[in-house]
């Protein structure tokens, strides 16, 4: 891999760690939230993608549109799974959680519902994953441990969405063919309109939302599209095995910008599980 390549997937990696602090950070109403990270989010990624995308315009049919659709409601799921999850435990535990069950539950359901075979490395990749997991939550169902326990329930919920929206849209731009940057675009416009409904319903909390979390939104809206876009474009000169398993070492970021900003406790513990996740989702990427 070039160093460009995997300078991108670095920046990506502190980038989505970033977003993912931000939204701990968070206060106020949490649907509220979600809404105005992406409305914020769609005020420059759409007009970033008609601009990148105006010499080959977007084919509107029912392949965009039902796409789109499917995607849009898996994110807004992942999003207000995150926030549940953060609300209710550390991020030092929701977030390798999420990172760690999300490829392991792409795996299976790849074998179950695709047909694929596991290899022995895989098998293997899938075993370090719940062990790095175990790692970092301690003992979930230990006497006391109410908040790692919901960390970890949380984390694997919010790594199902991610599967979910994981293998949806990689089936979207790869086998019907979606433009990756227009695709996203719509997404993001169907998620808002999915969210809009319900946040009118408590638009008069909104202008207390907007005090008490407008420094994490902004973040949200800006480094969260900002990852994905350098996955994608690093993806695109580099391949998947050697990208994913790179970009998922947010979660040692994320492990060590918890133990700084939010004084979570066993650090040595939770970068140490988290290492071992990364190295399963390294070996489970190693055999796509």
């Amino acid at each position: 891999m070039q160093p460009a390549v995997v300078a991108m997937v670095l920046a990506a990696a502190v980038a989505h760690a970033v977003w993912n602090l931000a939204s701990k950070y968070k206060r106020g109403d949490t649907l509220l939230f979600v809404w105005a990270y992406t409305c914020a989010s769609v005020l420059w990624c759409v007009p970033a993608a008609i601009a990148l995308t105006a010499k080959e315009p977007l084919a509107l049919d029912w392949r965009l549109a039902v796409g789109v659709a499917v995607s849009a409601a898996l994110h807004v799921a992942y999003s207000m799974a995150l926030q549940a999850g953060y609300d209710r435990a550390e991020l030092g535990v929701v977030y390798p959680v999420a990172r760690g069950t999300a490829p392991m539950l792409t795996m299976v359901c790849a074998v179950l519902l695709l047909g694929e075979r596991l290899s022995v490395i895989a098998v293997a990749g899938a075993l370090l994953i719940v062990t790095g997991i175990l790692v970092v939550t301690g003992n979930p169902f230990g006497s006391g441990s109410r908040r790692p326990l919901e960390g970890t329930l949380w984390g694997t919920a919010t790594g199902a969405t991610i599967a979910g929206y994981t293998l949806w849209d990689s089936y979207s731009v790869t086998s019907w063919h979606l433009p990756p940057v227009g695709y996203y675009a719509g997404t993001l416009l169907v998620q808002l309109l999915i969210l809009t409904p319900a946040a009118l319903r408590r638009r008069h909390r909104l202008a207390e939302v907007l005090r008490a979390d407008g420094v994490p939104i902004v973040v949200v809206a800006v480094f969260s599209p900002l990852a994905y876009m350098l996955v994608l474009t690093a993806m695109q000169r580099a391949p998947v095995a050697l990208v994913a398993p790179l970009r998922e070492s947010s979660i040692v970021v994320g492990a060590l910008l918890g133990y700084w900003l939010f004084r979570e406790n066993h650090l040595a513990r939770r970068i140490g599980g988290a290492v071992v996740v990364l190295a399963g989702i390294a070996a489970i990427s190693s055999c796509r």
